[in-house]
């Protein structure tokens, strides 16, 4: 089973710490060339620490997707690292930032198949998270194939803002909604390829079938 599940900041176990951070530096740093801090060959900033929750998905022992929550009374990317591009948004305290989502796409090829929809899955479990607690929405900056992915998940999300942070690249301030709508919309979508009892789909933490054999 693929298993998805939160942890804070201070459960972390050392190891995985340890394989977060360092597929969060050859996806963000390696693969992406972003300006990102990375020591030791991991990557971790100011915003990895007590006020934050990860989603993990884990499948047989080894992480192959993240992504990192920081409540938005809380510094966090948008209102410190991107404030002068986003301070003209007022974004509502009680809802949550996201930040460093990814896939480890070999990891996911290798374990679950070509066509394992696992970025859907992941945007699901960021929706069941947030409703499971309570919570209304999500912000997020996003770049513009980050944008296209989400808009061909299904997911109705809202734009909010689009500002250039070079010369070369585009973001985009991006409202996620997780109301009845978006989780039914996503899971439904992620059910053509699973197959699975749908009440699977749309609880927390999840924990869903790997069909395909790994190759």
């Amino acid at each position: 089973m693929l298993r998805l599940f939160d942890v804070s900041y201070d459960e972390l176990t050392e190891i995985l710490s340890d394989d977060l951070y360092r597929l969060r530096k050859q996806t963000f740093k390696d693969r992406l060339g972003w300006e990102v801090t990375c020591i030791n060959d991991q990557e971790f900033d100011e915003y990895d620490n007590q006020n934050t929750r990860y989603i993990l998905g884990v499948y047989n022992g080894q992480l192959v997707c993240s992504v990192r929550f920081i409540g938005v009374a809380h510094p966090n990317m948008i209102t410190h690292t991107f404030q002068a591009f986003f301070s003209d948004v007022a974004l509502e305290v009680n809802k949550i930032e996201s930040s460093r989502f990814f896939v480890d796409k070999d990891r996911a090829k290798r374990l679950l198949g070509d066509r394992y929809p696992i970025s859907y899955i992941l945007f699901l479990s960021m929706i069941n998270y947030v409703r499971h607690y309570g919570g209304e929405g999500i912000y997020t900056i996003v770049s513009r194939a980050m944008l296209t992915i989400l808009k061909r998940s299904g997911w109705q999300i809202e734009p909010l803002k689009e500002a250039w942070a070079s010369e070369k690249e585009r973001i985009y301030l991006v409202y996620l909604p997780t109301d009845d709508k978006s989780q039914t919309q996503l899971a439904e979508r992620i059910n053509q390829s699973l197959q699975t009892d749908f009440s699977a789909l749309t609880s927390w933490p999840l924990a869903l079938p790997v069909t395909k054999a790994p190759v």
